[in-house]
Parts: structure tokens; C-alpha cells; sequence
């Protein structure tokens, strides 16, 4: 059997509008680098790993490029230029490896620099004989499903079967890309992960999980720029 292609595509298309800064905050500097560079890094240097896109606002491909040639990394292949959508990068990602067989995708959000070898190679390992592999870290805080107006607790969930998602997420192409053919035929699609697109409306897939870490935390807040700076500097 021809063994799969693995390519990590990076999702770096947010505006930075959250965490309060003019430049989308893959660019912010964290301990020496760019958030962009580590999260790429990861991949770069990861054996399994086969080749890297990276999907962003068109208006920062040039600014990309620029730190790809300093890097040196061999890996990137293709700049994409993404949507307004966090769902519309990952379909750029799709077309533009849909004429390519045998190829997993493993999509990872450029804000979470500090994703570990340990995590990458676990996905990649359990791709091996999974369709679909998400990464996600056990809930530790109480969860309460509430009313739509958030005013009252209507359930509970069990918090032992509960868990925080994280990326990457990665999939057989043929699996994600029939996912969003079905979701994209449904007018009241909405999105905001590749494996909630792939339960909806591929429930027949199975979807591994594989244990994430609480270091591979998101920048989404100034907060998390100080606890990613700490663990990206104990890392160097």
C-alpha cells in the first residue's frame, strides 16, 4: 500500500481583531521569533511531515514569503490565500490538493506556537489507521449548557467525557472534502472547526482522539501571549 502524503496546512487568516493589535497576531514577536515562525518551525522539522501550506489574508502572502526566505524552510510549498471564513482557508487548502491522491491533510491554527513533536507525531501515527484525528485535552473546569439568553443551566454534561479541542486536526482528503460537499449543500451551514463540519455531516466517519497539552494553548488574549512566551522561552 503507497504509504500517504502528509501535509500540515497552517491557518493563519486571523485579523487580530480579539487580541487588539493592527497586524494579524501570527506575526507578533514571542520570544525571539514570530508566532507564525514557531508554529511553521513545528512542521518544518517534524520527519513525518511532507510538505506545508500556509493559508492567509492574500494582503500578508508578501510579508509570508519574506520570512520563509529567511528561514530557509523547505517544506512550504504553496501560499494560499485565504477566506473571511475560517471554513473557506480550509476549502482553499482542499482544492489545492484536489487532483493529489493519497494525501492527508493536518490542519493547524498558526496561533498556537507551542504545539510539541510528542503531538504532531501522535497524529501523524494514528492517521495510519484513522480517518479522521483530533487533538483535545481533558475539560477540568465544571461545564453548564444554558439557556440561549445565557440566563438559566439547562444541563450538566458529564465532565469525565469532556474534552477542550485543540489542533491540528487531520484528515483523509476524500474524508474532508466530502464533509464540506455536504455541508456547503445545507443553507444553514455554519462552521467553526473541520471536525464539528465532519460529525455533522459525515457522522459515519469515526473521529480518533489524541491527547493534546495544556502548553499548545491558542493566542487569542494578551494573557496567553505571557504564558506562551514562557513556555516558548523554556523550550529554546
Amino acid at each position: 500500500m503507497k504509504k500517504s502524503t502528509n501535509i500540515a496546512v497552517i491557518l493563519a487568516g486571523g485579523s487580530g481583531q480579539r487580541f487588539g493589535t493592527a497586524l494579524p497576531k501570527q506575526f507578533l514577536p514571542l520570544a525571539g521569533r514570530t508566532v507564525m515562525e514557531y508554529s511553521v518551525e513545528a512542521f518544518e522539522r517534524n520527519s513525518g511531515i511532507d510538505e506545508i501550506a500556509v493559508v492567509m489574508n492574500a494582503d500578508y502572502l508578501p510579508q509570508m514569503q519574506e520570512i520563509i526566505d529567511r528561514n530557509g524552510w523547505l517544506k512550504v510549498r504553496k501560499l494560499l490565500p485565504g477566506g473571511a471564513e475560517r471554513y473557506l482557508s480550509t476549502l482553499a487548502a482542499i482544492n489545492a490538493y484536489k487532483s493529489v491522491d493519497n494525501v492527508n491533510l493536518i490542519f493547524h491554527d498558526a496561533a498556537r506556537p507551542a504545539v510539541s513533536q510528542r503531538i504532531i507525531n501522535d497524529v501523524v501515527t494514528a492517521l495510519q489507521t484513522h480517518p479522521a484525528v483530533a487533538v483535545a485535552i481533558p475539560a477540568t473546569d465544571t461545564v453548564f449548557q444554558v439557556t440561549d439568553d445565557g440566563g438559566r443551566i439547562t444541563d450538566i454534561p458529564v465532565r469525565s467525557r469532556l474534552r477542550c479541542a485543540q489542533t491540528p486536526q487531520a484528515f483523509r482528503i476524500d474524508v474532508i472534502r466530502e464533509a464540506y460537499c455536504r455541508a456547503l449543500q445545507d443553507p444553514n451551514f455554519t462552521s467553526t472547526d473541520d471536525c464539528g463540519v465532519l460529525l455533522r455531516y459525515c457522522p459515519e466517519v469515526p473521529i480518533s482522539v489524541v491527547q493534546g497539552d495544556v502548553s499548545n494553548r491558542k493566542l487569542t488574549y494578551p494573557d496567553d501571549a505571557i504564558m506562551l512566551e514562557q513556555t516558548l522561552n523554556l523550550e529554546r
